[in-house]
């Protein structure tokens, strides 16, 4: 074969080796981009999963997630340093690990009764309640429980945030605003009572002294001392509701006795108190924070739940005082709104305040329900009476003037 022949025949072959490589080259190509989306679904996951490790890692909030035996399965920094653990000593063990009793025996009942019953009392809701540091103390906080579901477990998440400071602020302006109240109760009964007295004094000695003379003038002055009289007795009642607890070992079951007493007497309901045996609360400002939650409750079950029926019972438990209010009315709505009525965030930052948590709930026989229990040693601590003269309890002083 001559050269010419031979360019031709490489000239004739140069398009099927072209189309050769060229279905070769696709061929890689597709291989290539097979391999691609491969790896796409791969590296997209660990992309999210950086992402979510990244949002964990720099969150303000603790972050823990417990399995469906209690058990801690992950923990974020901002959680590390709220509780002064470190990741490695708690995953694996047990939440209640990060609360102080009774709650911290009281959990894993609490979880298996909601994976029995699926009925949640924190789960989904958030509530404040109180924790404990790797150091033994105890803060508040507020803690917010999502649950989520896998195919072979449950994992529940809790966001905590660290609310001391908050609650400290709204003890300082509860306790001004408690101490105001103190003080006016103070100056009604021992001010305004005692100038009432002296005129219902001087309106008797004016009817002795014309009843000779005129006896239509004397009854009008009769008349007058009976207003003065009842002037008295609701100025005492204001100055009671001012000043609720005294100072004595009975002061708070004494207060609540006479406000189931009242709330009979004014708003004809049957309310009835129970404290048997007797649980004497020493810290005045435990107890004054307790009477008032009744105050309260009793004013909700009365308004907006249109009882016939209220009970108030306080009670000893071991390690705690319970205090509970109940009543037959139209119970609580099925889900309480995130912005409740001032009276129920008043009253859960009155339990926060004194180291207690706050509960309310539908009993399955009607009505409501509202709970507030304590540490019983915070409660049985004895107040502080530096600086303050000594003076006898309200109940005394107004005997004394009856």
């Amino acid at each position: 074969m001559n050269d010419d022949a031979r360019i031709i025949g490489d000239e004739s072959m140069a398009p099927a080796k072209r189309r050769q490589a060229d279905s070769a080259g696709t061929g890689t190509k597709q291989l290539s981009g097979t391999t691609a989306r491969q790896e796409c679904p791969h590296r997209a996951l660990s992309d999210t999963e950086e992402r979510l490790r990244a949002i964990l890692e720099t969150a303000v909030e603790g972050i823990i997630t417990i399995d469906e035996h209690g058990l801690i399965d992950s923990v974020n920094p901002a959680a590390e340093r709220l509780f002064g653990y470190s990741a490695a000593e708690l995953i694996g063990g047990n939440v209640s690990l990060l609360m102080p009793s009774p709650y911290r025996e009281e959990h894993d009942r609490h979880l298996q009764d909601y994976l029995r019953t699926g009925k949640a009392k924190i789960i989904g809701i958030g509530r404040e309640v109180v924790a404990r540091r790797k150091d033994g103390t105890v803060f508040p906080i507020d803690l917010s429980v999502s649950e989520v579901r896998l195919a072979q477990r449950r994992l529940f998440t809790g966001f905590i945030r660290d609310i001391t400071e908050r609650k400290r602020l709204e003890k300082d302006i509860l306790e001004v605003s408690d101490r105001e109240q103190r003080r006016l109760g103070q100056d009604l009964h021992d001010g305004l009572c005692q100038q009432l007295a002296g005129i219902e004094l001087m309106s008797q000695a004016l009817k002795q002294r014309i009843a000779g003379r005129s006896k239509a003038d004397a009854a009008r002055a009769g008349e007058v001392a009976r207003h003065v009289r009842a002037a008295i007795r609701q100025t005492r009642l204001l100055a009671r509701g001012l000043s609720p607890v005294t100072l004595e070992s009975e002061g708070l079951m004494s207060a609540l006795k006479e406000l189931a007493s009242n709330t009979e007497t004014i708003f004809h309901v049957r309310c009835r108190f129970e404290c048997e045996p007797p649980v004497p609360v020493r810290d005045h400002a435990a107890a004054t924070h307790l009477f008032r939650i009744a105050q309260e409750a009793v004013s909700n079950a009365l308004k907006h739940g249109a009882a016939t029926r209220i009970g108030i019972r306080l009670a000893r438990q071991p390690g705690r005082i319970k205090l509970a209010v109940s009543d037959n009315g139209t119970g609580f709505p099925q889900h309480v709104p995130k912005h409740k009525g001032m009276g129920l965030r008043i009253m859960e930052s009155r339990a926060g305040m004194i180291g207690g948590t706050l509960a309310m709930e539908n009993p399955p026989g009607g009505g409501a329900r509202v709970i507030c229990e304590i540490p019983a040693a915070g409660a049985n601590k004895k107040h502080n009476d530096c600086g303050r003269k000594k003076e006898k309890p309200e109940i005394e002083k107004a005997n004394s003037h009856r």
